[in-house]
């Protein structure tokens, strides 16, 4: 299984092949990931890991689209950043973009209503949002992550009372 790490960093997924900027990180591969194309060929990899990367852009679609290029039909992409509403999204003068459980719809099957933005397509496998401690603790993360219609809920009205800490998105890439 060949597996690519956007933005490895210095904690590089083991077996993984890690792309990053940074020459202190642990990449194997060092470029702009600004820049596209990425230095890999059209889908050869079955999995694409961005862990707190994509907040880090400069053009989420783009990047979202190269990704794309980069999977295999029936490869997982496995994007984690974090909530718009947890202070780390703010924190961090290097964050360009602060997400929530609904920004990456628009490489679904449905698109969001906005197919017009990009050609990539992505099959939602999963989305889970962690919260904060005391609302796990209370069950809420439970709630938010079982039931669509109550992170719809969530998302629009109780996020700044109840707040995220981190989402992962988990998609495949459709034939």
């Amino acid at each position: 299984m060949r597996i690519l790490d956007v933005g490895c960093g210095i904690n590089k997924y083991p077996g993984a092949i890690g792309i990053d900027r940074n020459p202190r990180s642990r990449a194997d591969v060092l470029c702009d990931l600004d820049r596209f194309p990425y230095p890999f060929a059209d889908g050869i990899f079955d999995q694409i890991r961005a862990v707190h990367f994509i907040e880090h852009a400069a053009d989420v679609v783009r990047t979202v689209e190269e990704f794309h290029r980069l999977l295999k039909p029936g490869g997982r992409l496995l994007i984690v950043t974090p909530h718009y509403t947890d202070f780390s999204s703010f924190c961090d003068p290097t964050h360009r973009w602060h997400l929530n459980s609904f920004s990456f719809r628009y490489f679904g099957e449905d698109h969001g209503g906005f197919g017009y933005y990009s050609c990539a397509r992505l099959r939602e496998i999963s989305v889970h949002v962690r919260l904060l401690t005391l609302w796990r603790a209370l069950g809420l993360e439970w709630l938010v992550n079982r039931f669509p219609r109550f992170r719809r809920f969530w998302e629009y009205y109780l996020c700044f009372l109840v707040r995220g800490k981190v989402i992962e998105f988990e998609f495949e890439k459709a034939s």
